[in-house]
Protein backbone atom coordinates (compact mmCIF):
# COMPACT_ATOMS: atom_id res chain seq x y z
CA UNK A 1 0.00 0.00 0.00
CA UNK A 2 1.37 3.38 -0.95
CA UNK A 3 2.51 5.67 1.89
CA UNK A 4 -0.28 8.22 2.27
CA UNK A 5 1.63 10.27 4.81
CA UNK A 6 0.83 13.97 5.08
CA UNK A 7 3.91 16.13 5.58
CA UNK A 8 2.99 18.81 8.09
CA UNK A 9 5.05 21.60 9.60
CA UNK A 10 6.75 21.58 13.01
CA UNK A 11 4.69 22.22 16.12
CA UNK A 12 5.11 25.74 17.44
CA UNK A 13 5.48 26.64 21.12
CA UNK A 14 2.16 28.42 20.97
CA UNK A 15 0.53 25.28 19.55
CA UNK A 16 1.73 23.21 22.52
CA UNK A 17 -0.11 25.28 25.10
CA UNK A 18 -3.19 26.37 23.13
CA UNK A 19 -6.32 24.32 23.70
CA UNK A 20 -6.51 21.95 20.78
CA UNK A 21 -9.53 21.34 18.56
CA UNK A 22 -10.72 17.80 19.29
CA UNK A 23 -11.81 15.96 16.13
CA UNK A 24 -13.45 12.63 15.32
CA UNK A 25 -12.77 11.22 11.83
CA UNK A 26 -15.47 9.05 10.24
CA UNK A 27 -14.84 7.02 7.06
CA UNK A 28 -15.25 3.38 6.09
CA UNK A 29 -11.91 3.38 4.27
CA UNK A 30 -8.86 2.75 6.46
CA UNK A 31 -6.62 4.60 3.99
CA UNK A 32 -8.93 7.61 3.89
CA UNK A 33 -9.13 7.74 7.69
CA UNK A 34 -5.37 7.52 8.06
CA UNK A 35 -4.85 10.27 5.49
CA UNK A 36 -7.38 12.55 7.18
CA UNK A 37 -5.83 11.91 10.58
CA UNK A 38 -2.37 12.79 9.26
CA UNK A 39 -3.69 15.95 7.57
CA UNK A 40 -5.51 17.16 10.68
CA UNK A 41 -2.74 16.33 13.13
CA UNK A 42 -0.16 18.06 10.94
CA UNK A 43 -1.64 21.24 12.43
CA UNK A 44 -0.56 21.84 16.04
CA UNK A 45 -4.00 23.16 16.97
CA UNK A 46 -5.91 19.98 16.04
CA UNK A 47 -6.01 16.61 17.81
CA UNK A 48 -7.85 13.56 16.46
CA UNK A 49 -9.40 11.97 19.56
CA UNK A 50 -11.37 9.24 17.81
CA UNK A 51 -12.11 7.39 14.59
CA UNK A 52 -15.12 5.48 13.27
CA UNK A 53 -15.52 3.19 10.25
CA UNK A 54 -19.30 3.50 9.97
CA UNK A 55 -22.14 5.75 11.05
CA UNK A 56 -23.14 3.63 14.05
CA UNK A 57 -19.63 3.87 15.47
CA UNK A 58 -19.63 7.59 14.74
CA UNK A 59 -22.75 8.16 16.83
CA UNK A 60 -21.19 6.21 19.71
CA UNK A 61 -17.81 7.98 19.50
CA UNK A 62 -19.36 11.44 19.42
CA UNK A 63 -21.63 10.71 22.39
CA UNK A 64 -18.71 9.36 24.42
CA UNK A 65 -15.95 11.78 23.39
CA UNK A 66 -17.89 15.03 22.84
CA UNK A 67 -15.45 16.34 20.21
CA UNK A 68 -15.37 19.89 18.85
CA UNK A 69 -15.93 18.71 15.27
CA UNK A 70 -16.63 15.59 13.19
CA UNK A 71 -15.44 14.90 9.64
CA UNK A 72 -18.15 12.74 8.07
CA UNK A 73 -18.09 10.41 5.08
CA UNK A 74 -21.44 9.72 3.38
CA UNK A 75 -21.48 6.20 1.92
CA UNK A 76 -20.73 3.71 4.73
CA UNK A 77 -22.03 0.32 5.91
CA UNK A 78 -24.28 -0.32 8.95
CA UNK A 79 -25.35 3.34 9.16
CA UNK A 80 -24.56 5.85 6.42
CA UNK A 81 -23.35 9.42 6.91
CA UNK A 82 -26.82 10.93 6.46
CA UNK A 83 -28.39 8.85 9.23
CA UNK A 84 -25.35 9.35 11.44
CA UNK A 85 -25.54 13.11 10.95
CA UNK A 86 -29.24 13.11 11.82
CA UNK A 87 -28.66 11.13 15.02
CA UNK A 88 -25.66 13.19 16.12
CA UNK A 89 -27.52 16.45 15.60
CA UNK A 90 -30.53 15.09 17.49
CA UNK A 91 -28.72 13.69 20.54
CA UNK A 92 -25.22 15.23 20.72
CA UNK A 93 -25.17 18.36 18.51
CA UNK A 94 -21.66 18.79 17.12
CA UNK A 95 -20.24 20.74 14.15
CA UNK A 96 -20.02 18.32 11.20
CA UNK A 97 -17.88 18.78 8.08
CA UNK A 98 -18.86 16.41 5.27
CA UNK A 99 -15.76 15.03 3.53
CA UNK A 100 -17.02 13.34 0.41
CA UNK A 101 -16.26 12.14 -3.09
CA UNK A 102 -20.00 12.09 -3.91
CA UNK A 103 -19.95 14.86 -6.47
CA UNK A 104 -20.85 12.92 -9.59
CA UNK A 105 -23.46 10.39 -10.71
CA UNK A 106 -26.19 8.92 -8.58
CA UNK A 107 -24.75 10.09 -5.26
CA UNK A 108 -24.28 13.67 -6.40
CA UNK A 109 -26.75 15.22 -3.99
CA UNK A 110 -25.98 13.09 -0.93
CA UNK A 111 -23.34 15.41 0.50
CA UNK A 112 -25.74 18.34 0.34
CA UNK A 113 -28.58 16.34 1.86
CA UNK A 114 -26.43 16.16 4.99
CA UNK A 115 -26.66 19.96 5.22
CA UNK A 116 -30.42 19.63 5.57
CA UNK A 117 -29.80 17.41 8.58
CA UNK A 118 -27.47 19.84 10.34
CA UNK A 119 -24.00 19.42 8.80
CA UNK A 120 -22.30 22.76 8.26
CA UNK A 121 -20.22 22.44 5.11
CA UNK A 122 -18.87 20.11 2.42
CA UNK A 123 -15.29 19.58 1.23
CA UNK A 124 -13.67 17.22 -1.23
CA UNK A 125 -12.15 14.04 0.18
CA UNK A 126 -8.36 13.83 -0.26
CA UNK A 127 -6.97 10.79 -2.05
CA UNK A 128 -3.40 9.54 -1.68
CA UNK A 129 -2.95 9.22 -5.45
CA UNK A 130 -3.72 12.91 -6.03
CA UNK A 131 -0.29 14.13 -4.95
CA UNK A 132 -0.44 17.27 -7.10
CA UNK A 133 -3.51 18.62 -5.29
CA UNK A 134 -3.17 16.90 -1.93
CA UNK A 135 -1.55 19.89 -0.24
CA UNK A 136 -4.23 22.28 -1.42
CA UNK A 137 -7.07 19.95 -0.39
CA UNK A 138 -5.44 19.32 2.98
CA UNK A 139 -5.10 23.02 3.73
CA UNK A 140 -8.74 23.56 2.80
CA UNK A 141 -9.82 20.84 5.23
CA UNK A 142 -7.70 22.26 8.05
CA UNK A 143 -9.03 25.76 7.44
CA UNK A 144 -12.66 24.61 7.49
CA UNK A 145 -12.13 22.49 10.60
CA UNK A 146 -10.69 25.47 12.45
CA UNK A 147 -13.58 27.71 11.48
CA UNK A 148 -16.43 25.24 11.98
CA UNK A 149 -15.16 23.88 15.31
CA UNK A 150 -16.13 27.21 16.87
CA UNK A 151 -19.68 27.25 15.49
CA UNK A 152 -22.36 26.78 18.13
CA UNK A 153 -24.86 24.24 16.79
CA UNK A 154 -28.22 23.09 18.12
CA UNK A 155 -30.51 20.19 17.33
CA UNK A 156 -32.26 20.50 13.97
CA UNK A 157 -30.34 23.63 13.02
CA UNK A 158 -32.77 24.95 10.43
CA UNK A 159 -35.97 24.03 12.23
CA UNK A 160 -34.93 25.48 15.60
CA UNK A 161 -33.75 28.87 14.43
CA UNK A 162 -36.09 31.62 15.57
CA UNK A 163 -37.46 33.84 12.84
CA UNK A 164 -37.49 37.30 14.37
CA UNK A 165 -39.40 40.25 12.93
CA UNK A 166 -37.15 42.15 10.55
CA UNK A 167 -37.05 45.88 10.00
CA UNK A 168 -36.89 46.34 6.25
CA UNK A 169 -35.88 49.41 4.31
CA UNK A 170 -38.77 51.02 2.46
CA UNK A 171 -38.19 48.98 -0.65
CA UNK A 172 -41.74 49.54 -1.81
CA UNK A 173 -40.87 53.12 -2.73
CA UNK A 174 -37.85 52.12 -4.79
CA UNK A 175 -37.65 51.50 -8.51
CA UNK A 176 -38.32 47.93 -9.60
CA UNK A 177 -35.23 45.76 -9.80
CA UNK A 178 -34.26 43.57 -12.73
CA UNK A 179 -31.43 41.39 -11.34
CA UNK A 180 -30.52 39.79 -8.00
CA UNK A 181 -26.87 39.01 -7.15
CA UNK A 182 -25.98 36.80 -4.15
CA UNK A 183 -22.63 35.94 -2.60
CA UNK A 184 -22.00 33.25 0.02
CA UNK A 185 -19.25 31.09 1.48
CA UNK A 186 -18.99 28.88 4.58
CA UNK A 187 -22.50 27.77 5.50
CA UNK A 188 -23.71 29.14 2.19
CA UNK A 189 -25.41 26.08 0.68
CA UNK A 190 -27.99 25.90 3.48
CA UNK A 191 -28.41 29.68 3.47
CA UNK A 192 -28.95 29.64 -0.29
CA UNK A 193 -31.64 27.00 0.10
CA UNK A 194 -33.35 29.18 2.71
CA UNK A 195 -33.32 32.15 0.33
CA UNK A 196 -33.86 30.57 -3.09
CA UNK A 197 -36.33 28.04 -1.70
CA UNK A 198 -38.65 30.83 -0.59
CA UNK A 199 -38.73 32.59 -3.96
CA UNK A 200 -41.75 32.09 -6.21
CA UNK A 201 -41.49 30.22 -9.49
CA UNK A 202 -42.80 33.32 -11.27
CA UNK A 203 -40.02 35.56 -9.95
CA UNK A 204 -39.78 38.21 -12.69
CA UNK A 205 -35.98 38.58 -12.53
CA UNK A 206 -32.94 36.27 -12.76
CA UNK A 207 -30.62 35.51 -9.84
CA UNK A 208 -26.85 35.12 -10.10
CA UNK A 209 -24.83 33.48 -7.32
CA UNK A 210 -21.14 33.28 -6.41
CA UNK A 211 -20.65 30.54 -3.79
CA UNK A 212 -17.20 29.57 -2.54
CA UNK A 213 -17.11 25.79 -2.85
CA UNK A 214 -14.61 23.02 -3.48
CA UNK A 215 -13.90 22.15 -7.09
CA UNK A 216 -16.24 19.49 -8.44
CA UNK A 217 -19.18 20.26 -6.16
CA UNK A 218 -20.99 23.03 -8.02
CA UNK A 219 -23.07 20.71 -10.23
CA UNK A 220 -24.18 18.74 -7.20
CA UNK A 221 -25.01 21.96 -5.36
CA UNK A 222 -27.08 23.20 -8.30
CA UNK A 223 -29.00 19.90 -8.50
CA UNK A 224 -29.62 19.87 -4.75
CA UNK A 225 -30.86 23.46 -4.72
CA UNK A 226 -32.97 22.91 -7.84
CA UNK A 227 -34.76 19.97 -6.20
CA UNK A 228 -35.74 22.15 -3.25
CA UNK A 229 -36.72 25.36 -5.04
CA UNK A 230 -39.66 26.53 -7.11
CA UNK A 231 -37.31 28.55 -9.30
CA UNK A 232 -34.87 26.71 -11.55
CA UNK A 233 -31.26 26.47 -10.36
CA UNK A 234 -28.44 25.74 -12.81
CA UNK A 235 -24.75 26.42 -13.46
CA UNK A 236 -23.97 29.58 -15.43
CA UNK A 237 -22.53 29.26 -18.94
CA UNK A 238 -20.42 31.74 -20.82
CA UNK A 239 -22.31 34.20 -23.03
CA UNK A 240 -25.79 33.32 -21.74
CA UNK A 241 -28.28 36.09 -21.02
CA UNK A 242 -29.95 35.11 -17.72
CA UNK A 243 -33.69 34.47 -17.74
CA UNK A 244 -36.29 35.46 -15.13
CA UNK A 245 -37.12 32.83 -12.55
CA UNK A 246 -33.75 31.09 -12.89
CA UNK A 247 -30.79 31.14 -10.47
CA UNK A 248 -27.34 30.75 -12.02
CA UNK A 249 -24.37 29.51 -9.97
CA UNK A 250 -20.87 30.58 -10.90
CA UNK A 251 -18.81 27.55 -11.93
CA UNK A 252 -15.92 26.57 -9.66
CA UNK A 253 -12.43 27.55 -10.73
CA UNK A 254 -13.56 30.70 -12.57
CA UNK A 255 -15.21 34.05 -11.95
CA UNK A 256 -18.65 35.09 -13.11
CA UNK A 257 -19.20 38.64 -14.33
CA UNK A 258 -21.44 40.63 -16.63
CA UNK A 259 -20.66 42.22 -19.98
CA UNK A 260 -23.81 44.10 -20.85
CA UNK A 261 -26.73 41.75 -20.33
CA UNK A 262 -24.71 38.54 -20.83
CA UNK A 263 -22.88 36.49 -18.22
CA UNK A 264 -19.20 35.82 -18.79
CA UNK A 265 -17.16 33.03 -17.23
CA UNK A 266 -13.62 34.39 -16.89
CA UNK A 267 -10.32 33.26 -15.41
CA UNK A 268 -9.45 34.39 -11.91
CA UNK A 269 -7.03 37.25 -11.35
CA UNK A 270 -3.53 36.55 -9.99
CA UNK A 271 -3.57 36.44 -6.20
CA UNK A 272 -7.33 35.95 -5.81
CA UNK A 273 -7.92 33.90 -2.66
CA UNK A 274 -11.57 33.10 -3.32
CA UNK A 275 -12.76 31.75 -6.66
CA UNK A 276 -15.45 32.27 -7.79
CA UNK A 277 -14.91 35.77 -6.47
CA UNK A 278 -17.93 37.59 -5.07
CA UNK A 279 -16.44 41.07 -5.45
CA UNK A 280 -15.85 40.37 -9.15
CA UNK A 281 -19.51 39.48 -9.64
CA UNK A 282 -20.86 42.36 -7.54
CA UNK A 283 -18.56 44.92 -9.20
CA UNK A 284 -19.74 43.96 -12.68
CA UNK A 285 -23.40 43.95 -11.59
CA UNK A 286 -22.97 47.45 -10.14
CA UNK A 287 -21.24 48.81 -13.23
CA UNK A 288 -23.49 47.16 -15.82
CA UNK A 289 -26.88 47.28 -14.11
CA UNK A 290 -26.53 49.87 -11.35
CA UNK A 291 -29.68 50.80 -9.46
CA UNK A 292 -31.77 48.09 -11.14
CA UNK A 293 -30.37 45.39 -8.88
CA UNK A 294 -30.52 43.72 -5.47
CA UNK A 295 -27.30 42.59 -3.77
CA UNK A 296 -27.23 39.98 -1.00
CA UNK A 297 -24.21 38.88 1.04
CA UNK A 298 -24.72 35.72 3.08
CA UNK A 299 -22.70 33.76 5.64
CA UNK A 300 -18.99 33.18 5.12
CA UNK A 301 -15.52 33.82 6.49
CA UNK A 302 -13.31 36.64 5.29
CA UNK A 303 -14.44 39.81 3.57
CA UNK A 304 -15.06 38.82 -0.06
CA UNK A 305 -18.10 40.65 -1.40
CA UNK A 306 -18.13 43.51 1.10
CA UNK A 307 -16.51 46.07 -1.19
CA UNK A 308 -18.57 44.87 -4.14
CA UNK A 309 -21.79 45.21 -2.14
CA UNK A 310 -20.73 48.73 -1.17
CA UNK A 311 -20.22 49.60 -4.84
CA UNK A 312 -23.67 48.22 -5.62
CA UNK A 313 -25.21 50.37 -2.90
CA UNK A 314 -23.32 53.43 -4.14
CA UNK A 315 -24.81 52.83 -7.59
CA UNK A 316 -28.34 52.75 -6.15
CA UNK A 317 -28.89 49.02 -5.63
CA UNK A 318 -30.86 47.66 -2.69
CA UNK A 319 -28.37 45.75 -0.54
CA UNK A 320 -28.81 43.12 2.19
CA UNK A 321 -26.41 41.38 4.58
CA UNK A 322 -27.33 38.28 6.58
CA UNK A 323 -27.45 38.88 10.33
CA UNK A 324 -25.08 37.39 12.88
CA UNK A 325 -27.67 35.20 14.61
CA UNK A 326 -28.43 33.13 11.50
CA UNK A 327 -24.93 33.13 9.96
CA UNK A 328 -22.79 30.03 10.36
CA UNK A 329 -19.78 32.36 10.10
CA UNK A 330 -20.39 36.09 10.53
CA UNK A 331 -17.37 37.22 8.53
CA UNK A 332 -18.38 38.51 5.09
CA UNK A 333 -21.70 40.00 6.23
CA UNK A 334 -19.99 41.75 9.16
CA UNK A 335 -17.34 43.18 6.83
CA UNK A 336 -20.14 44.59 4.67
CA UNK A 337 -22.00 46.03 7.66
CA UNK A 338 -18.82 47.60 9.03
CA UNK A 339 -18.25 49.63 5.85
CA UNK A 340 -21.89 50.63 5.40
CA UNK A 341 -22.52 48.39 2.39
CA UNK A 342 -25.80 46.91 3.64
CA UNK A 343 -29.08 48.82 3.66
CA UNK A 344 -30.68 46.01 5.67
CA UNK A 345 -29.26 43.34 7.96
CA UNK A 346 -31.74 40.46 8.02
CA UNK A 347 -32.19 36.92 9.31
CA UNK A 348 -31.70 34.52 6.43
CA UNK A 349 -35.38 33.54 6.61
CA UNK A 350 -36.42 37.11 5.80
CA UNK A 351 -34.13 37.70 2.82
CA UNK A 352 -36.44 36.18 0.18
CA UNK A 353 -39.36 38.36 1.22
CA UNK A 354 -37.15 41.44 1.02
CA UNK A 355 -35.98 40.42 -2.47
CA UNK A 356 -39.54 39.84 -3.62
CA UNK A 357 -40.68 43.26 -2.36
CA UNK A 358 -37.76 44.92 -4.06
CA UNK A 359 -38.24 43.32 -7.47
CA UNK A 360 -42.03 43.76 -7.51
CA UNK A 361 -41.78 47.41 -6.51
Amino acid sequence: MADARWQGGPMSAVGRIRKKIRAVVVDDSFVARELLVQILQSDPDIEVVGQAKNGAEAVERVAALRPDIVTMDIHMPVLDGLDATEQIMAFAPTPILVVSTSVYGQGMGSAFEALDLGALDVVKKPEARDWTTLGEIGEAIIQKVKVLANVKVVTHVRGKRTVRPARLAKVGSMAKRSLVAIGSSTGGPSALLEVLGRLSADLPVPVVVAQHIADGFVSGLASWLDSGCAIKVTVAENGVVPEPGVAYLAPTGANLRFEGSAMRVVASSPGQVYVPNIDTLFDSVALMHGANTVGVLLTGMGADGAEGLKLMRNEGAYTIAQDEATSVVYGMPKAAVDIGAAMDVLPVHCVADAITKAVLG
